[in-house]
């Protein structure tokens, strides 16, 4: 069973930065797109960014695009979200998924279901 764990979040100051982390077990982590989800207080559950199984593509959502990058090691099965440059609208529960077989780009499809989600972390961005 595939199990994620997203670890990192916190407070962190308008302009500032913050990295977050997924562990994931139970799973062959190199053949799984690897992806970060947020949803904020009153709003629907959002992509963040993806990095694909076979060639480390990425891929981010316009808002975040330029501030924020997402990268995986395959040798300790993680992937993390450094997040740089961060606005107020930033703030929300940030949540790892893993899916099989799929691109950074697949994974941007609005409802595509997932193998796996974690728990969540919050990050919270004060103004």
């Amino acid at each position: 069973q595939v199990h994620l764990v997203e670890s990192g979040g916190g407070l962190v100051q308008a302009g500032g930065s913050l990295r977050l982390s997924c562990a994931a077990s139970g799973l062959t982590f190199s053949t799984y797109g690897m992806g970060w989800f947020r949803q904020a207080p009153g709003k629907e559950r959002e992509f963040v960014t993806a990095i694909s199984w076979a060639d480390d593509s990425t891929h981010y959502a316009d808002s975040v695009k330029g501030r924020f990058t997402v990268s995986r090691d395959n040798a300790k099965n993680m992937v993390y979200l450094q997040m740089n440059s961060v606005k107020p609208e930033d703030t929300a529960v940030y949540y790892c998924a893993a899916r099989r077989w799929i691109t950074a780009l697949a994974m941007g499809i609005k409802d595509l279901r997932m193998d796996a989600w974690g728990q969540g972390t919050q990050v919270t961005v004060s103004s």
